[in-house]
């Protein structure tokens, strides 16, 4: 007698992709230089399309921190620590290039604090977080060229957060860590993408 695989409704807890999708096996792990701060919205993290909590199952050198839980608003001084040089990944009319000249003047390891959520959420840690005023803002400004996206972007160079630690990373760390993350992306987007009957040949999103 053949058993039939029942189909789980709930997602997987690490990738949050459906089990029959999942893509754990595949999540790398990699101890880096650079550690990543993740400061998520509450909100965010009930949605199967967020990007930012896989990209922290990689990286065993980072941390996540929630926003929005309360009305006590997160302080996120302890974050500014002595033995990094801090840098708020957010595309403010002040930030500068992540570039390979930036990263060459840094004479310590870099952290990057990464809003994660929608483009308001993320906007708040920016504007609303004053113990994080002083530290210099940084961005991608290149294109994203991807046709396929996780969710709508409403820029030009808008990206997942996933995809943009991603990026981070290859200027930081190297060409090979920045492919392993970028990898990753790529497998939770298709996953996805299979979810919504969607392939890569099929580009509307």
């Amino acid at each position: 007698m053949i058993s039939r695989k029942r189909k789980t409704i709930a997602p997987c807890q690490t990738c949050f992709l459906h089990v029959d999708r999942c893509i754990c096996a595949g999540i790398p792990s990699l101890n880096l230089r650079t550690k990543i701060s993740l400061i998520i919205h509450a909100k965010e993290l009930k949605r199967t399309t967020n990007t930012g909590r896989l990209a922290l199952k990689a990286l065993t050198n980072s941390e996540m921190r929630i926003r929005g839980e309360d009305r006590e608003a997160l302080d996120l001084s302890d974050l500014l620590r002595s033995d990094y040089k801090t840098y708020l990944f957010y595309p403010s009319e002040d930030a500068v290039e992540l570039d390979e000249k930036l990263v060459a003047a840094c004479p310590l390891p870099i952290q990057l604090i990464v809003p994660d959520g929608n483009w308001r959420q993320a906007s708040k840690v920016h504007y609303r977080h004053h113990e994080l005023k002083c530290i210099p803002r940084i961005k991608i400004s290149s294109p994203n060229l991807n046709p396929l996206h996780m969710r709508k972007e409403t820029t030009e160079n808008g990206m997942a957060t996933l995809e943009a630690i991603a990026h981070a990373l290859r200027i930081i760390e190297g060409a090979e860590v920045g492919s392993v993350m970028l990898k990753l992306y790529q497998d939770k987007l298709e996953a996805t993408l299979k979810g919504r009957g969607k392939n890569s040949h099929n580009h509307s999103e």
